[in-house]
């Protein structure tokens, strides 16, 4: 019992150094790894560090003020638009020109037309042609004309202010153009308007002619007769 007892004591205290080296060897062990990863540790932690503000960059990005542009692309981009404009310059002036052009054409094609509807409609052989005008004009305001041919009215005009104002500078107004047969016919013309002391005046008067091969002309004539202040209306046959 003794014996037994005695190597028990001499194999716990074995025990206990075997155990305690154990131990030791473990904690050596644990501190080697936690040593050995922490530089791992740390490098894995850095490329994260560095890849939160890279990321966290695009998100702000948004709400960043956009960059103002230099000022040499303004100045760059000028110069296009400049020559743009130049370009298309010349094709406008061109088609003015173009326009202009068509517009005479026009103008000149109704004159030829006109004259070609008149000698159709007014052939030389059987056309009679009235006209009027007026001399100084101070006894004498006109307002109408009435005309009537082998006593049938052909026509009745009624002047405007500025085509009194016309006559008095000097011009003519063809008063009518129509046509007749050849041999002997009369116009008769009815002139309205204010006479002297600014009163309604009417006068008229009266023609007896003879139309032959050809166009006739006829000109009414107003004129102021100075002695008696009074206007005075004739009627002109041109041969």
């Amino acid at each position: 019992m003794i014996g037994i007892n005695m190597s028990h004591v001499v194999l716990r205290p074995s025990f206990l150094a075997a155990r305690k080296g154990l131990a030791a060897g473990l904690v050596a062990a644990l501190i080697g790894l936690s040593l050995a990863g922490s530089p791992a540790i740390a490098q894995n932690a850095a490329p994260a560090a560095a890849a939160a503000p890279a990321n966290a960059a695009p998100q702000s990005a948004p709400a960043s003020t956009p960059a103002t542009p230099p000022a040499g692309a303004d100045a760059a981009a000028t110069p296009p638009a400049a020559d743009a404009s130049a370009d298309a310059a010349p094709d406008t002036r061109g088609l003015d020109q173009e326009v202009q052009g068509l517009k005479k054409d026009v103008v000149d094609l109704n004159r030829d037309l006109f004259v070609l509807e008149e000698e159709l409609l007014f052939p030389a052989n059987t056309q009679v042609a009235v006209f009027l005008s007026m001399d100084v004009g101070d006894f004498f305001a006109l307002d109408s004309v009435q005309l009537k041919i082998d006593q049938k009215e052909v026509i009745n005009y009624l002047y405007t202010p500025r085509e009194v104002e016309a006559l008095l500078r000097g011009g003519v107004h063809r008063l009518y153009l129509g046509n007749l047969k050849v041999g002997k016919h009369e116009l008769v013309a009815f002139f309205s308007g204010k006479g002297p002391n600014d009163r309604d005046y009417k006068r008229g008067a009266n023609l007896s002619f003879e139309k032959g091969i050809g166009a006739k002309y006829l000109e009414l004539k107003i004129n102021d007769r100075q002695r008696k202040q009074q206007p005075e209306f004739e009627i002109k046959d041109w041969e």
